[in-house]
C-alpha cells in the first residue's frame, strides 16, 4: 500500500511524494554489498522431503565471510545410491556419488551475510544418509550450527482456564551439534512470564488476564543459538467455564461428527453439562453426549458430543454446552453436502483462523497482518494490519455465509472495517475546504531517499477533479469513503491515532493509523520512517515528520490518508460473491445494506484511475509542459498504486487536497470488481458517471493484461503517466499503452515491484473469476496463455509437496498498444529465477486454476489445483493453520541506515532518537523485547540465516477460500 502525503503551510494544496504503498505480503527486499571475491567462508544447510523411493533436497548456501562470493560452485557427495533426476536454481550434475552444482548466473553473487538457495530431486533405494561435507569453489564449508528445537507441550491449543487458576506451561527443548540447553523462557505474546534452567522445563502462570493469550517457549543453547516454539493460543475466562475443543464443526449429510467438552477448573462436586441446539439448522441434532457428568476427578478428561446431520439440507446451527455456575461453550456445526470434503476443509481452517485464542485478531476483532510479531515486509511489524487484511476478512466471511447460510459474520466484518479502517469525519475534518479545480500542489518524486525533502512547486499546473462534485451530490458528504492502508493495531509505535483521535499517544489502547513509505520508488521498507496520519507535531522533530518529506518554508498541523486500491477493489469483489451466494439462498435482503456500502466504496475508488495531479493522460512529459486535465481526460481507467487525501487539522485553516497516482501495476487490476460495479445491479454506484467509468475500466483493464503479456505468458509490470514520478523524459523507444509508458517495475524498485509471482496469481485469479462468470473471450485468451506458462513452471512431487515460481526476471518490452491489432510481444520475456512452496501464493494460484478450469474444461488446470490444495493440506498443517518455514536472509537489513538529513533530530513516541545515525532497528527498539529477537542478533553477528514459520492472515484466508472455491466449482 502506500504512504500518505504531507502538507504545506496555509494553503490547501497538497504535495505528493511517491507513496510506495505496502508491498504485498511476501515481497522481501535483500541487500548486497559489492566487493571483490576473497577467501570463501561459507556454510551449507541441507534439508530433504523424503517419500521412501525419492526425495527433494533444498540447500541454502550462506556467505559467512566479509567479502562477496562472485560466482559459486558447490560440491558434495552421497554415501548411497542417490541418483539425480533434475535440479533448479543452478546447473546440477552427478558423477558417481559426487554432485556438482554451478550457480545459475542470476544467483551467482552472494553478498556478505546473504544466502542463496538451490535444490534438486533424486531417486534412491535403501538408506538415504545426508551428506556431511560441502565445499564452495573448492573451500570446505562448515555446517551452520542449528538452533535448538523447542516445543510447547502444555497448555493444549484452545484450552480455557479460569482467571486465577494456574496455567501449566511446559516445553521440551533439544540442542544440536553437541550443544546443551542453557535455559527456556516462557512468553505471553512478547511479555516474558518466566524462565527455567533445568529440564523438565515448566512454569506455572496464575496472573494471566481474562481474554485470549498467545503462549510460546524459547530455548537457548550453550553455543548462543536460540529458537522459539510455535505459538499456542489459550483463553482465560472470568470464572469456571465449559470448554469445547473447537468452535466450528463440519457435518456431512447423513453423517455424524464429534467434538470434545470438559471443564476449565476442578469443581468441588459433580457437574452436569447439557448440550442442545440453541439456534439454526434443524437438520442438525445431538445424538450422543447431550448430558455429560464431570466429577472432581475427571473434570479435565474430555468427553464427546456427537452431532448428526439429516440426509438432506445444508446450513449452520449453534450448539451450546451449559452447566450451572459455568460459562457456556458454543460450537457452530454446519451441515454440508455429502460430497463436499473441501467445504469441510474450509470450515476447519475457518475455525482455526477465527478462534480468538489462535492470535489472528485483536480484542476489537481486527485481523493482524500475522500471528507472529517479528515480521518485516510491507508492514514492518506483525501486529500492524493493512486494508488488504480487512478485504480478505470480508471475502472469508462471504465464503462462510455461502457454506453455512449465516450472513451476520459478513455484515459484522464490514462494520469492523468501517469502524476502524475508513476514516471518520473527525479524522478528515476539513474536506469541505477542498477545491476541485485545484486539487493539490505539485512536488516531484525523487529517485532515492537521500534526495528528500522534495520542494513544492506552485508554478506547475494541476488539473481539475471531475468526480468530487458528483460524489458529494450522490452521498451528501465531502468525506472520502475508502480504507486507509496501514494500521498499528496494538499501538506499538505509540502515536495513538485511533479513529476519531489525533496523536493520543502511547497510552491509547485503540488501533492507530500510521504510515511508512514516503520517499520515492527506491525507499525500501528497511529505509522508512514511521509517521502518524494526523501530525500535531507532538512526535518527530520541530515540524513533526513533515520536513523529512517536503521542503516548505513553514509547516501546518495536518491529517492525511492513503488508499490501497487493490484492497478496496477486493472488498467490492467479496461483496459481489456474497450477494450472489446470499441471493441463491434467498437471503439477499440480509446483506443488501452492506452491498450498497460496497458500491459506495467502488464509487470513490475511481480516484485511483487518475493521474496524480490530474494531468492529461498520454505522452505526458515535463512537469510544466504536460497539460493539466480538464475532466475525464486525466483518467487512464486503470487501478493505480494509490489515491490519497488530506488537509489541515485546524478547521478554520481552510485547505484540503486530493491526489491520484500516475502508476498502474498489472498486479493491482481487478476486472471482477470492474464487472460488478458496471454490470451488476446491486453494486451500481449512485454517482452520475460511476457505472460508465467502471464499464470503460473493465474494457481497459483486460486490454492492459493483453498488452503486458510476455511471449511466454506471464504478465509484466505496468505503465506510468509520469516517468520517474516527475513527468521526466522516458528512455528513447519506450513502448506505450494509450500514451502511458511501459515500466517493468512501476512504483517501487527495492525490491523490483514485479518480481514476485504472487502478483501474477492474485491478478490472474480475478481475471479467471471474470471469465468464469461471463465467458469473456478476451479474458480467456489471456488466461489460456498464462495458465500454460504457469503450469510449465510448476512441479508437484510424489509426496504431494510442490514448487511454484517465486521470483521473476524480465527483459525487453511489449509492443506499443494497438487496440485493433495487438502486437505479439515477441520482445518481452520472463524467466523464473527461483521457486517456492509458499502456501498463500499457491492458494491464490489454485483458485486461478479452479475458476479457469470450471469454465474452460481444462483438465490439467483442474488436476493441478487439486494437487496444490491436497499437497498443502497433507504436508503443511499445524495447530494454527497451514504454513511452511521461510529462510529470511533479508533480515540482515535490520541494521540498515535510515536516511535522515544532517542536523535533523527528533524522537519516536517511545523516546527512540531520530537522527542522521538512525537505523531501521534503532527507531524500532521495541523489537529488542520480541521473543524472536535473539535470532536476529545472532544472524547480524554472523550466525545462520534465521528461519520463521509465519501465519499471515491473508494467506490463511486465501487457503481457506481456495478450498471453498474448489468445493463449489470442481468437487
Amino acid at each position: 500500500m502506500h504512504p500518505p502525503r504531507r502538507r504545506r503551510t496555509v494553503r490547501r494544496l497538497w504535495t505528493a511524494v511517491v507513496a510506495a504503498m505496502a508491498l504485498p505480503l511476501t515481497m522481501l527486499s535483500t541487500g548486497s554489498t559489492p566487493a571483490q571475491a576473497a577467501t570463501v567462508q561459507c556454510s551449507v544447510d541441507y534439508k530433504t522431503n523424503d517419500w521412501g523411493s525419492g526425495f527433494t533436497a533444498d540447500l541454502t548456501i550462506t556467505n559467512r565471510g566479509t567479502d562477496v562470493i562472485d560466482g559459486w560452485t558447490l560440491t558434495y557427495g552421497y554415501a548411497g545410491n542417490q541418483k539425480l533426476s533434475n535440479g533448479w536454481n543452478g546447473t546440477w550434475s552427478q558423477s558417481g556419488q559426487s554432485v556438482t552444482v554451478k550457480d545459475a548466473g542470476y544467483n551467482g553473487r552472494i553478498a556478505a551475510g546473504a544466502a542463496v538457495t538451490t535444490g534438486a530431486q533424486f531417486t534412491y533405494s535403501g538408506s538415504n544418509a545426508a551428506p556431511t561435507d560441502f565445499a564452495i569453489n573448492g573451500t570446505s564449508c562448515t555446517g551452520a550450527h542449528q538452533p535448538p528445537i523447542t516445543v510447547l507441550t502444555s497448555p493444549a491449543a484452545g484450552a480455557v482456564y479460569s482467571q486465577g487458576d494456574a496455567v501449566p506451561l511446559a516445553a521440551t527443548a533439544a540442542a544440536a551439534d553437541s550443544a546443551t540447553i542453557s535455559k527456556v523462557e516462557f512468553y505471553d505474546n512478547t511479555t516474558l512470564l518466566g524462565t527455567d534452567t533445568t529440564a523438565p522445563y515448566s512454569l506455572s502462570a496464575s496472573s494471566l488476564t481474562v481474554g485470549s493469550h498467545s503462549l510460546l517457549a524459547k530455548a537457548y543453547d550453550s553455543l548462543g543459538a536460540s529458537a522459539e516454539s510455535t505459538p499456542v493460543g489459550i483463553t482465560v475466562a472470568s470464572g469456571p467455564a465449559v470448554v469445547a475443543s473447537q468452535t466450528q464443526l463440519p457435518v456431512q449429510q447423513a453423517k455424524s461428527a464429534s467434538y470434545d467438552v470438559k471443564l476449565s477448573t476442578q469443581p468441588s462436586s459433580d457437574v452436569t453439562v447439557t448440550t442442545a441446539r440453541a439456534s439454526g439448522n434443524s437438520g442438525l441434532s445431538v445424538t450422543d453426549g447431550a448430558s455429560l457428568t464431570f466429577t472432581p476427578s475427571n473434570w479435565n478428561t474430555a468427553q464427546k458430543v456427537t452431532i448428526t446431520a439429516a440426509a438432506s439440507g445444508t446450513g449452520a446451527a449453534t450448539f451450546e454446552s451449559t452447566a450451572t455456575g459455568h460459562a457456556k461453550a458454543s460450537v457452530t456445526a454446519t451441515q454440508i453436502a455429502a460430497t463436499k470434503a473441501y467445504d469441510a476443509r474450509f470450515l476447519e481452517l475457518y475455525g482455526k483462523i477465527t478462534n480468538p485464542a489462535n492470535g489472528y485478531f485483536s480484542p476489537e476483532g481486527i485481523p493482524y497482518h500475522s500471528v507472529e510479531t517479528l515480521i518485516v515486509e510491507a508492514p514492518d511489524h506483525g501486529h500492524e494490519t493493512t486494508s488488504e487484511a480487512y478485504s480478505y476478512l470480508l471475502w472469508l466471511q462471504a465464503m462462510y455465509g455461502k457454506v453455512s447460510g449465516d450472513w451476520s459474520k459478513f455484515n459484522g466484518a464490514w462494520e469492523i472495517m468501517e469502524k476502524y479502517m475508513i476514516p471518520t469525519h473527525a479524522d478528515q475534518p476539513t474536506n469541505s475546504f477542498y477545491n476541485a479545480s485545484k486539487p493539490a500542489t505539485y512536488a516531484p518524486e525523487l529517485d532515492t531517499p537521500n534526495e528528500y525533502p522534495a520542494k513544492l512547486d506552485t508554478s506547475v499546473s494541476v488539473g481539475s477533479d471531475p468526480i468530487a462534485g458528483e460524489l458529494k451530490s450522490a452521498y451528501g458528504t465531502d468525506d472520502i469513503y475508502g480504507m486507509h492502508w496501514l494500521q498499528d493495531v496494538d499501538n506499538v509505535y505509540g502515536y495513538g491515532n485511533s479513529p476519531g483521535k489525533c496523536e493520543a499517544g502511547p497510552t491509547d489502547t485503540g488501533p492507530s493509523y500510521i504510515n511508512t513509505f514516503q520517499r520515492g520508488a527506491q525507499e525500501s521498507v528497511w529505509e522508512t520512517v514511521p509517521q502518524p496520519t494526523c501530525d500535531q507535531f507532538k512526535y518527530g522533530g520541530r515540524n513533526g515528520y513533515l520536513d523529512l518529506f517536503t521542503g516548505d518554508a513553514s509547516y501546518a498541523k495536518q491529517w492525511k490518508f492513503t488508499n490501497a486500491p487493490d484492497a478496496d477493489a477486493r472488498a467490492v469483489q467479496a461483496a459481489y460473491w456474497a450477494d450472489k451466494w446470499a441471493d441463491e439462498q434467498g437471503k439477499g435482503s440480509q446483506i443488501s445494506a452492506t452491498v450498497a456500502k460496497a458500491a459506495k466504496m467502488g464509487d470513490y475508488l475511481r480516484y485511483a484511475m487518475y493521474d496524480k495531479y490530474f494531468k492529461k493522460v498520454g505522452n505526458c512529459v515535463g512537469a510544466s509542459s504536460c497539460p493539466a486535465g480538464t475532466g475525464k481526460d486525466a483518467s487512464f481507467y486503470l487501478l493505480s498504486w494509490y489515491y490519497a487525501w488530506g488537509g489541515a487539522t485546524d478547521t478554520s485553516a481552510g485547505w484540503a487536497w486530493r491526489i491520484g497516482s500516475s502508476h498502474a501495476h498489472g498486479g493491482y487490476q481487478n476486472p471482477m470488481a470492474a464487472y460488478a460495479l458496471s454490470n451488476y445491479a446491486d453494486l451500481k454506484p449512485k454517482s452520475a458517471t460511476g457505472q460508465a467509468d467502471w464499464a470503460k475500466s473493465l474494457e481497459r483493464q483486460v486490454e492492459f493484461y493483453r498488452w503486458l503479456q510476455s511471449s511466454e505468458g506471464a504478465i509484466a509490470g505496468g505503465a506510468t503517466n509520469s516517468w520517474a514520478g516527475r513527468y521526466a523524459t522516458p528512455p528513447a523507444g519506450k513502448s506505450t499503452f494509450y500514451g502511458m509508458y511501459y515500466d517493468q517495475q512501476p512504483v517501487y524498485h527495492d525490491p523490483p515491484s514485479n518480481q514476485w509471482f504472487g502478483f501474477q496469481a492474485w491478478s490472474m485469479e480475478r481475471v479467471a473469476e471474470y471469465y468464469q462468470q461471463t465467458g469473456n473471450a478476451a479474458a480467456k485468451a489471456v488466461l489460456d496463455k498464462w495458465v500454460d506458462w504457469a503450469l510449465s513452471e510448476t512441479t508437484v512431487n510424489p509426496d504431494g509437496t510442490f514448487r511454484i515460481p517465486a521470483t521473476l526476471q524480465w527483459s525487453g518490452q511489449p509492443d506499443t498498444w494497438n487496440a485493433s491489432s495487438p502486437g505479439a510481444n515477441n520482445g518481452l520475456h520472463v524467466t523464473v529465477t527461483d521457486y517456492t512452496n509458499d502456501v498463500g501464493v499457491a492458494a491464490a494460484y489454485a483458485k486461478t486454476l479452479t475458476y479457469y478450469a470450471d469454465r474452460s474444461g481444462d483438465t490439467q488446470a483442474a488436476t493441478t489445483a487439486k494437487a496444490l490444495l491436497d499437497g498443502m493440506w497433507d504436508n503443511y498443517q499445524d495447530d494454527l493453520g497451514i504454513a511452511v518455514p521461510e529462510n529470511r536472509a533479508d533480515y540482515n537489513r535490520f541494521d540498515d541506515a535510515v536516511y535522515i538529513p544532517s542536523g535533523w533530530t527528533g524522537t519516536m513516541p517511545n523516546g527512540d532518537a531520530i537522527s542522521s545515525s538512525s537505523t531501521f532497528e534503532s527507531i524500532r527498539s521495541f523489537y529488542e523485547d520480541d521473543p524472536a529477537w535473539s535470532k536476529i542478533e545472532a544472524y547480524l553477528a554472523g550466525g545462520a540465516v534465521p528461519s520463521f514459520t509465519y501465519h499471515r492472515f491473508w494467506a490463511q484466508a486465501d487457503i481457506a477460500l481456495a478450498m471453498g472455491s474448489y468445493a463449489e466449482l470442481l468437487e
